[in-house]
């Protein structure tokens, strides 16, 4: 098994643990901060390509220029997304009843804690970057209730338009992982200087003796990649 979503969730899961025990009060803002900075991240990416395509920033267009769909790995296992449309017009509600993101935090016995920070700020955060003039709200998560509620506001769609994602928009998790680790590292360090660093340190140090250091190797290769820009 490589890189996966449920990998995704455990960087963020390690940076929430040992910015907490490091900072406490200010370690969760921190990390609720690097989170908002990560997805804001991912928005711009998404923007930058609907542009060159001639796209108007819309909600139909932040669909169909999301990043990532659900890897083989997730779907063996059997918590890969499981989503359903409740309403298209005004606004476009979606009931998330599984998810891989859930099911790692979970595991690792940080759903309430980790993942309901970061379940909480992600995906508005990015729909900011890609239009701060659109509207999205997490209403709920698994975390506290059954099902996720996302709602995003004036949708120009409906049940028959296509959202499908374009393959050459995708990225795999690989990019996806480092660009978590990074953009945590890049927050921690920022916030706390040399101790910020240090905790990125212990993160590395986690993952490589849960994942191996092939793949540890090949997060810290992506060190200068510039993930503010779509390629």
């Amino acid at each position: 098994m490589g890189f996966n979503e449920k990998v995704h969730a455990y960087i963020a899961a390690k940076y929430y643990v040992y910015l907490m025990e490091a900072f406490g009060e200010r370690g969760r803002m921190a990390f609720i901060h690097a989170t908002q900075y990560y997805a804001e991240q991912r928005g711009r990416r998404m923007a930058q390509r609907a542009i060159r395509y001639g796209q108007e920033l819309t909600p139909a267009s932040y669909y169909r220029y999301g990043e990532w769909v659900n890897t083989e790995d997730t779907k063996a296992e059997g918590c890969n997304n499981a989503m359903a449309y409740q309403t298209y017009q005004p606004e476009a509600v979606v009931h998330i009843t599984q998810c891989p993101w859930y099911t790692q935090f979970k595991e690792m016995g940080l759903n309430a804690t980790a993942g309901a920070e970061y379940c909480r700020h992600l995906d508005n955060s990015i729909v900011r970057g890609f239009n701060p003039y659109l509207t999205y709200e997490v209403d709920q998560t698994l975390q506290t209730a059954d099902y996720c509620i996302h709602r995003m506001k004036d949708v120009d769609f409906d049940g028959d338009t296509d959202l499908s994602k374009k393959p050459e928009n995708l990225r795999d998790f690989e990019y996806h992982c480092a660009h978590s680790y990074w953009a945590y590292s890049e927050v921690a360090a920022a916030i706390f200087k040399s101790a910020g660093e240090a905790v990125s340190g212990r993160v590395m140090a986690d993952f490589e003796r849960d994942y191996g250091r092939e793949m540890a190797d090949i997060l810290a290769g992506y060190r200068y990649t510039n993930f503010n820009v779509c390629d």
